[in-house]
């Protein structure tokens, strides 16, 4: 049997790492993509070191990936960056720079992976979003404003490309003890956690577990939805 072939943005750290070596485990081809590069191989692994806002370049890699691979079975947007501060000090740089990489970049890599599932009928694609929207969190207006065009995108998304047989769902973490809230203080994560009715951090395996649901091939009626972890 083929092995499934699964795009996966954000590749090089954190849950993009972790689901990458969880995808291998299960036996798919894994195409990961990063702005810097890995410091691991395997036989059923390529890297490229791309920016996900570049349409260019994506544009290019997707070329490579379908003459290598002849398409893509499964895409994971896992790519994104935070700023947690107060609107007023937030400057423009920073929130244009989180929402081409949460918005502009999940877009992208969801039409073009789009056109090379559409040949065979079939596909998978999710989306990472956040408790940060429905929590409606303090100091995070820019990244929980990217992460709820991510889940209008993801709904949008799901009606557009149903009559291709491509599904697109969301999963919505708890904050995940990675390089992306490093910068955050411990009282604004406890703040956090507090309103959760499971008030815990999510961890790389429960986000693992929800992805796996939205990509069994036996979940195929199931799209257009968030999954928050935590309870919000």
């Amino acid at each position: 049997m083929t092995p499934p072939v699964t795009l996966i943005s954000g590749a090089s750290r954190g849950i993009g790492r972790f689901l990458v070596e969880h995808s291998l485990a299960a036996g798919h081809r894994v195409i990961g993509l990063s702005r810097k590069a890995v410091d691991w191989t395997h036989g059923r692994y390529e890297h490229h070191e791309v920016d996900v806002t570049d349409e260019k370049s994506i544009v290019e890699v997707m070329r490579i990936v379908r003459r290598r691979h002849g398409g893509v079975d499964h895409l994971i947007n896992n790519a994104g960056i935070a700023s947690m501060n107060h609107s007023l000090l937030t400057p423009v740089s920073v929130v244009t720079r989180i929402l081409a990489t949460n918005v502009t970049g999940t877009f992208l890599l969801s039409r073009e992976c789009a056109r090379l599932m559409q040949p065979k009928k079939y596909g998978r694609i999710v989306n990472v979003a956040s408790v940060a929207t429905p929590l409606k969190l303090e100091g995070e207006a820019a990244y929980a404003a990217s992460k709820a065009a991510v889940v209008s995108l993801t709904e949008i998304l799901a009606r557009e490309y149903a009559p291709m047989g491509i599904t697109v769902n969301a999963v919505g973490p708890g904050p995940v003890e990675t390089d992306l809230i490093r910068g955050i203080s411990a009282e604004a994560k406890e703040r956090l956690l507090r309103r959760l009715a499971i008030p815990r951090y999510s961890t790389v395996q429960d986000v693992a577990n929800v992805v796996d649901f939205f990509l069994s091939p036996q979940s195929g009626m199931v799209t257009g939805q968030i999954v928050y972890l935590g309870g919000v």
